[in-house]
């Protein structure tokens, strides 16, 4: 691959799903035969962190050998960091982001719930943001404000700023292709079809004014959560690696994870392994 390409998973709302996200982008793209390297700049928890170290002792503790990503911690005491300066958070951010990109085909960050500095650098480096919210328009605030009355869109919110900034800065740097956004939809609900539809009217008037484009997102299902403790996710489960009981809905999960590659342009890196036989 000619340059590394930084994916940033974000938004200012936490519970939107971003980890979960993160995470089958990641083994998504390892079994594309990618190298990726991690960072979590969500110092206090580090779930993304939390998941990779998972995922190595699973392995070591049942002798299972399958791609692993390149961790780049921002520091050995991530909650001393979270304490500390902004200037010490920027540095290490700095420093870490420079390692990664010189071994990685695609660097990928986790954001936390939050407008930091760090973050904000970030979305400024990114060639590709993903932004998964619930469908809601609870979430759909940190995105836009619309009118109580009307429902009509008003204008775009601090988070959409932060992303046209961020936009505007790699513009203003000589970068040849464009940022690209992308908001997923994430745990789509099954009923109150009416709020859906009136939901999905405010991004498509949303998405024209700030330029983002709309994709598909995963589900609420059991099996993300089920298969966090191990370290692995729908992309891992095959023959050999089972330590969850496997159903035709696995199945319907490994279509979405499909689904969310193809959205983001990254259909080459949709690395198949999953459920070759049952």
């Amino acid at each position: 691959m000619a340059e590394t390409r930084v994916i940033v998973v974000g938004n200012e709302k936490g519970g939107a799903g971003k980890s979960t996200i993160a995470m089958h982008l990641m083994t998504s793209l390892l079994y594309g035969g990618a190298r990726v390297a991690i960072m979590d700049l969500d110092l206090r928890q580090c779930t993304s962190m939390r998941f990779c170290e998972n995922r190595a002792a699973w392995l070591a503790g049942n002798d299972v050998k399958l791609p692993m990503p390149q961790t780049f911690r921002l520091s050995d005491d991530d909650i001393a960091l979270a304490a500390g300066s902004e200037a010490e958070q920027v540095a290490a951010f700095e420093k870490a982001f420079l390692a990664a990109r010189e071994v990685a085909d695609f660097v990928l960050i986790d954001t936390p719930g939050g407008d930091t500095q760090i973050t904000r650098m970030a979305h400024g480096l990114a060639d590709l943001i993903v932004t998964p919210m619930n469908d809601s328009f609870v979430d759909f605030d940190m995105l836009g404000h619309v009118d109580p009355v009307t429902m009509e869109l008003q204008k775009p919110s601090l988070y959409s700023q932060t992303v046209w900034e961020a936009r505007k800065a790699r513009a203003m740097a000589g970068q040849r292709q464009p940022l690209d956004w992308v908001v997923l939809r994430n745990r789509l609900a099954t009923t109150e079809a009416r709020n859906r539809k009136r939901l999905e009217d405010r991004l498509t008037a949303l998405a024209k004014r700030v330029g983002f484009r709309m994709g598909p997102g995963l589900r609420d299902r059991v099996i993300y959560r089920e298969l966090f403790p191990f370290g692995l996710t729908i992309a891992d489960l095959s023959t050999q690696v089972r330590p969850v009981p496997v159903s035709l809905q696995h199945l319907a999960a490994r279509q979405e994870l499909r689904a969310l590659m193809h959205s983001l342009g990254l259909s080459a890196f949709s690395g198949e392994t999953l459920l070759a036989a049952q």
